[in-house]
């Protein structure tokens, strides 16, 4: 077990350098200078001389070579530099929100479990009756309608029934869990119905392919009641790629909140990423694409560790 995770950890050191030198090229591939960009843009004057000041300030004006060895020494050192708008710390601005986005996607995340697996399961042991039809009515619902507009419905009604609107600065959960929660539900339920979604009907697939395999069908000739061949013997095996899918989605969820974060006002990373684009950061956009690396890799990792627990057959060593 140990030399198997040092070993996936160990591939994930070329992974994470492949992925800051493919981005550390593509965003010196795009057009547009960022300190033109931002002394500029309120259509002042500004001479060749302040911009290259301002280059030689941001090291700009340095070969890419050394550009790109004073960044990687900066992730290894965990100094991710300065933003190149604001000027404060690149560490800082992702810590002010990463907080939230991650508390929304765990939030997410438990929503769907808690709903995905009874559903998925309860369709796949009553296939092709109209519970499963209900059930399969129900996740398709969930992956045809977008979840900022789930989020809008959801506020329309919350503003119509009840008078309540999203709260204008977001609230701690250590300051005010009630006042945290009731701010972060709702955007946690627009996401985790779509969320639930996925991993039911992938539950469902799996469980359905799982009840045929001959090992069920050993357990019911030895007399063991269903309820024990769905829970003990059923369940875990199935459960692996609804694992997958729900650590892959999990990752993809800290970045990939933009406009929900939009809808419900909230400042998270989703929306420093779209700031960060539009402003042509370099620096702020090159730590959030190695977060989110960094996100993906540790839950493939986690997922994969799951599966030695999940299903006996697998064994890391």
């Amino acid at each position: 077990m140990l030399r198997y995770l040092s070993r996936r950890v160990a591939l994930m050191v070329p992974t994470l350098f492949g992925v800051a030198l493919l981005t550390f090229l593509m965003l010196r591939v795009v057009p547009g200078d960022v300190v033109e960009v931002k002394l500029r843009a309120d259509g002042g004057h500004v001479t060749e001389e302040i911009l290259q000041r301002e280059r030689a300030r941001l090291g700009l004006d340095k070969p890419l070579p050394v550009q790109f060895a004073d960044w990687m020494t900066g992730l290894v050192t965990l100094d991710l530099g300065n933003s190149m708008w604001t000027g404060r710390p690149v560490a800082e601005e992702i810590g002010v929100r990463i907080g939230l986005t991650v508390q929304v996607a765990l939030m997410a995340a438990i929503i769907s479990v808690l709903i995905a697996i009874p559903l998925g399961t309860i369709s796949a042991l009553f296939r092709d009756t109209w519970i499963d039809y209900v059930v399969r009515v129900f996740t398709i619902a969930g992956l045809a309608v977008p979840s900022f507009w789930l989020g809008m419905i959801i506020i329309l009604m919350l503003l119509t029934v009840f008078q309540w609107s999203p709260p204008v600065t977001y609230t701690p959960f250590h300051e005010s869990p009630l006042q945290n929660m009731s701010q972060l539900i709702w955007p946690a339920l627009a996401v985790g119905y779509r969320y639930a979604a996925v991993v039911a009907r992938m539950v469902r697939s799996s469980i359905i392919e799982v009840m045929r395999e001959d090992y069920i069908r050993t357990a019911r000739a030895k007399g063991v009641f269903e309820r024990l061949v769905v829970g003990r013997h059923a369940m875990r095996n199935a459960l692996l790629p609804a694992v997958t899918i729900i650590g892959l989605e999990f990752a993809f969820l800290i970045g990939g909140l933009v406009v929900t974060e939009q809808v419900f006002n909230l400042n998270g990373i989703g929306r420093l990423f779209v700031e960060a684009i539009s402003r042509n950061d370099f620096i702020l956009i090159q730590a959030l694409v190695m977060l989110l690396a960094a996100v993906f890799v540790t839950m493939n990792l986690l997922v994969d560790l799951l599966y030695g627990v999940l299903d006996p057959r697998v064994r890391h060593g």
